[in-house]
């Protein structure tokens, strides 16, 4: 496991926004993001990582490596800024190798100056790829964190290895709440065919969101992921139950997601939380609003495409974009 660690620090937002130290921050931004193949260039013996080295299919190199985590950082320094002029406060990601990529992109010049932190976990996924939350340390505080094995199995009884469930306990502004970070099973297989995977997936979750509410029976959860599932998908149906709220039901549209396969639009990518975020004269803690973020910066611009993630690869062709997913956020209100 790694907790990485950031310094205390001021920002300046707006011309007209004065310096503020944000201790009476009221608006916070939750995202949640899959980076595409965020790999480092060295190759590691034991996951399936050789595409992305300086002598595999994809021409893996630190010139590459060091163009995309300086567009990664300033895409993550924007989600959300035409809600709330704060930087967002947690993003859970996907998609990235190992915490020597997670710290390439906190130290990037976008974001280096506002202290972000991450929590990781080296998952048995076969290629290497794994989930974290980063974090701004001066306003969330790790309670606790933990990787929760994805415990799955292939038709023939074998161990199917994917991403662990990534689960930490924090305190945003004084606001306890639990947050689940996922990367669910892909349809690389076919969509009926792995549909089993992604059921299970939804339920890991409930379980460790039993646990949590047999010992805090009013918790705040909030549960981020691309799920390879869109938000009207049994898998999700089952994640949500009743006791949970998905503001990005409404988000998909024939024109509209955060990823396209084949010219149709797909949402996977989600944020989803207790019903509790909804009450306003019960929780300080409050939902205001959900979107996708879809600004010029991680959008095709013209040609076949056009509307599109501006992605960084296409199959083994380098296009030089962010990420193949657009990012989703959520923004939520705290009274202190």
């Amino acid at each position: 496991m790694y907790i990485s660690e950031a310094k205390e620090v001021t920002e300046v937002y707006f011309a007209n926004v004065t310096t503020e130290n944000f201790t009476f921050m009221s608006l916070y931004t939750i995202a949640f993001y899959n980076l595409e193949n965020l790999f480092d260039t060295v190759d590691d013996p034991d996951r399936m990582d050789e595409t992305f080295t300086p002598v595999g299919e994809a021409r893996w190199d630190e010139k590459k490596l060091k163009a995309k985590v300086r567009k990664l950082g300033s895409v993550i320094a924007s989600i959300g800024q035409q809600d709330n002029p704060y930087k967002p406060v947690l993003i859970g990601v996907a998609e990235v190798e190992n915490a020597v990529v997670l710290e390439k992109l906190i130290n990037s010049p976008q974001l280096k100056e506002l202290g972000y932190s991450f929590v990781h976990y080296d998952s048995p996924d076969e290629r290497g790829i794994d989930t974290a939350l980063i974090y701004r340390s001066r306003f969330f505080k790790i309670l606790s964190s933990e990787a929760v094995n994805m415990f799955l199995k292939t038709p023939e009884g074998q161990p199917d290895l994917t991403r662990d469930i990534l689960y930490v306990i924090g305190e945003l502004a004084g606001q306890r709440v639990h947050v689940l970070v996922n990367h669910w099973p892909s349809k690389r297989a076919g969509e009926a065919e792995t549909a089993y995977k992604r059921l299970e997936a939804a339920k890991q979750n409930r379980i460790i969101i039993s646990k949590i509410k047999s010992e805090e029976p009013d918790a705040r959860i909030i549960v981020m992921g691309d799920f390879n599932d869109d938000p009207q998908s049994d898998s999700i149906t089952h994640l949500m139950d009743t006791d949970f709220y998905n503001p990005m039901e409404l988000l998909l549209t024939n024109d509209e997601g955060s990823t396209t396969y084949r010219g149709k639009w797909n949402l996977f990518d989600q944020i989803i939380f207790t019903n509790n975020f909804m009450k306003p004269y019960q929780n300080p803690f409050v939902f205001e609003k959900a979107d996708i973020f879809n600004a010029a910066s991680v959008v095709i611009q013209k040609g076949k495409y056009k509307g599109n993630p501006f992605r960084t690869y296409a199959g083994p062709k380098y296009l030089g974009g962010v990420s193949d997913h657009f990012p989703v956020y959520a923004v939520f209100e705290i009274e202190t």
